[in-house]
């Protein structure tokens, strides 16, 4: 059974940034596509980008500069960078294993419970 974990959220004032981890447990990223979704209050997912096994980066175009996917083997985890943030950059943030590719993240979990909050405001 695969366990995530998401950190790294918080209150922020816009331009400020931020490093999400998420702690996956169950599969390793050496193996499996990871990455990123949020959902913003009273909007649907949203998917950010994600990263291979060999460690090859697919992310939204309109999200592209800002956010940064990235992972560390050796410690499982994956991590999500966002700079320059924005109040429309408030949402919860969600990791999930999945099929990654151009098109994005074809994601595998099923429970969306916990992720990391951000809010952006100041």
């Amino acid at each position: 059974q695969v366990h995530y974990v998401e950190s790294g959220g918080g209150l922020v004032q816009p331009g400020g940034s931020l490093r999400l981890s998420c702690e996956a447990s169950g599969l390793p990223v050496t193996q499996f596509s990871i990455g990123w979704f949020r959902q913003a209050p009273g909007k649907g997912r949203e998917g950010i980008g994600c990263i291979t096994k060999p460690g090859i980066v697919y992310d939204e175009p309109h999200l592209r500069g800002r956010f940064v996917v990235s992972k560390d083997d050796a410690k499982n985890t994956a991590y999500l960078e966002i700079t320059a943030l924005k109040s429309e950059d408030t949402a919860t943030y969600y990791c999930s294993f999945g099929v990654c590719g151009p098109s994005g993240l074809v994601p595998w979990r099923t429970s969306w419970d916990q992720g990391t909050q951000v809010i952006v405001s100041s």
